[in-house]
This record gives structure tokens, sequence and C-alpha cells, in this order.
């Protein structure tokens, strides 16, 4: 529970359901800088509406201290994923590694059998009883991409009572409850980044970058810049360069310290290389798939995909652009379900490079 409308909506209607609910908040990071903003995740008034939240509905609340280890998978890899010049999605991480990991461990100590979060993404049974995850039902809200790692045992052990509902459904739900956060505005992306300062941040707990070159896809110089920690692909606001036609970030070359851009019809690519794969469930081998790399971007139909060890190589019906590395990648299935996902590797322009075959996988 992050003291938030969503995660106190879907405690209330558990609780309303008869469910016996524990509340879980997760202090998660405090900035130490004294130069960071104000606010970001689990401040004193967050932790303070979850407990009040709970004391409302009569369950008990607990407040469990992963800051250690929130730093240690979530905090220290992002610092060191722009550093090398990748651009990295911290929630998956948090939910792979903190929310889906350690807290499922926990709730078996409390002999909690689900973990309920307030997720709009849905859990659901086919007709086998066996777990599937679907996007849920706003598309403005779905948020079915930051899980996409998630794990078979994790899956068969979480409850998303709101998948099935709109944000404004959540919230007139809030009212009939009287769920006290209801009024609460919803949350930035980076919880850790309030002012939404990556750069700034990523400086200030020492991944800031030494001074480059900005390059041409030839290797002109076309101007510096003052560390590859403020770009990530696809990136045009910052250059500061002129150009008879708008130029984008390309390709960031942290080894050397370059920025290679580009124009806009260079960006897109329709192979993708994808580390780290998690499989829920393999397609069909007639099953239609789509690949999202960014949450606020729609999805690009996958023509072909191929396993090749810990990876999945993908061709793209259609080009993407500004497929940058250490994106999350997560492929869909019929029906909007979650069908797995990874880590972008690599991004490619050509088909040539790729033996491509249709899989074949079973169910």
């Amino acid at each position: 529970m992050s003291g938030g409308v969503d995660s106190s909506v879907a405690a209330a209607m558990l609780a309303e359901a008869g469910c016996d609910v524990v509340g879980i908040t997760l202090s998660l990071w405090e900035d130490p800088d004294p130069n960071g903003p104000d606010g970001g995740c689990c401040t004193p008034d967050d932790i303070l509406d979850a407990r009040r939240v709970c004391r409302d509905l009569g369950v008990p609340h607990y407040l469990l201290n992963y800051r250690a280890p929130f730093a240690a998978q979530v905090i220290e890899p992002f610092v060191k994923a722009y550093q090398q010049g990748l651009t990295p999605n911290p929630c998956v991480r948090c939910n792979n590694h903190l929310k889906f990991d350690r807290l499922m461990d926990r709730a078996a100590e409390l002999d909690a059998h689900w973990v309920a979060t307030g997720h709009y993404a849905q859990v659901v049974l086919d007709d086998t009883g066996r777990a599937r995850l679907l996007a849920g039902v706003d598309p403005g809200k779905d948020q079915s991409y930051f899980l996409g790692g998630t794990t078979r045992p994790a899956l068969d052990r979480l409850c998303m009572p709101l998948g099935g509902m709109t944000k404004a459904e959540v919230r007139a739900e809030a009212e009939r409850l009287e769920v006290r956060t209801r009024n609460k505005p919803d949350s930035q992306d980076i919880c850790f980044i309030p002012d939404g300062d990556v750069a700034g941040f990523v400086s200030r707990h020492g991944g800031a970058g030494d001074p480059g070159a900005i390059v041409d896809e030839e290797g002109r110089v076309l101007g510096t810049h003052q560390g590859v920690h403020s770009f990530t692909v696809g990136q045009r606001k910052g250059l500061g360069i002129a150009s008879a036609e708008p130029l984008y970030v390309r390709e960031i070359d942290a080894g050397r310290g370059r920025l290679v851009v580009a124009s806009a019809e260079r960006l897109g690519a329709t192979e993708v290389s994808i580390e780290e794969w998690s499989w829920l469930r393999r397609p069909a081998a007639d099953e239609p798939t789509s690949l999202k790399v960014r949450y606020r971007g729609g999805s690009a139909p996958v023509d072909s995909w191929t396993e090749v060890g810990t990876e999945v190589e993908a061709v793209l019906r259609r080009p993407v652009r500004s497929l940058a590395p250490g994106q999350a990648a997560v492929l869909y299935g019929a029906g909007s379900e979650v069908l797995g996902g990874g880590t972008v590797a690599r991004a490619r322009a050509s088909r040539s490079s790729l033996v491509t075959r249709q899989a074949t996988a079973p169910r």
C-alpha cells in the first residue's frame, strides 16, 4: 500500500468482500542528498495515509524497511545504466526484485497466499485453471507493461482487483467506500525522482559522465555534450547543434563518450534482441503477437521471433522509432495477454543479420 488511492481502494474492496486483509507498505527510498528535491516515494505522509486507511478498514498494517535492497536492486543499476548509455526502467526492476520477489516471501511468512496490488492489469484463470496476465481495461492507465518480467510462481499468487475498472470507476468506488485518499492525486512515473530531472538525479548519485563529442553517422564532429548520462536514444532536446534538419540521438557510444545523431527517418528499427527474457506463456504457432517497448507508446506487430539462449530476437512488421538498449520489452498475445518480457539489448534497422523463422512452440 503506497498510500495512494489505487492501493487503498484495492484493500477496501477486498475487505468489503470478506477477505482477511493485511496492509503492507514498503519503505524504499529517501534521497540522502540534501540538494535533492523534496517528495518522492514512501514519504512520511504517504506512510501515514496507508496506516490510516488500514485503521479505517480495521485491518493490521505493517511497514517494511526495504531501503537497502531497493538501493542495491533499483537505484544502483539505474545510475549505472545511464552511465553506460542505456535507458532503464526502474519500475520493472522494483516489481521483479522487490514487490514480486521479497514481498512474496514475506507474505508466506504471514500465511497469506495472495498478494494484492493496485495495478491496472488483470489476472484471470483460463479453462484449465491456469493464471494468465492481461492488460487492464483502461488503455490510459494499463500497467501491464511494467509486469512483463513477472514469473509464473509470482503470477499464481497475484490479485489485481482494479484491472477490470477504469480510473474514473476507481475514483467513484473510492467515494462509495469513503476511502480517505479518494481525492489524492496520482503519483509520477518514477517515484524516486519527483521533479522528473533524471540527469540531475544520476549526477547527484555519482553517474555523471565526462564531456564528449556529438558526431554524425560518418563520424564528423558536430558539437559537444556534457555527459552521455543526460541523453537517451531518440532525444532531440539539449543537443545544442545547428543543422538544416532536426537531428536526434541514434546511438550512445558510452565507451568513447560519443553521441551519434541522425535524422528522424534513421531512427526506426525492425529487429530487436531482448535479453534476460522470462516467459509466462509461449504463443501458439498461428497466434498474432505484438511487442511494446515503452509505457506511453503503442505496440508493434511481430512477424516472427526466435529464442537464442536466454535472448529472444524479434522481427517487427514495421519500424519502431527510438528503440533504446536498456528499455523493457514486453510481448503480448491474443486478448492483450502478457506472454513474457525482458530488456532490449540491441536494435537494428535491417533484416540481413538475422535468420528469421516463425516460432512453432506449443502453448
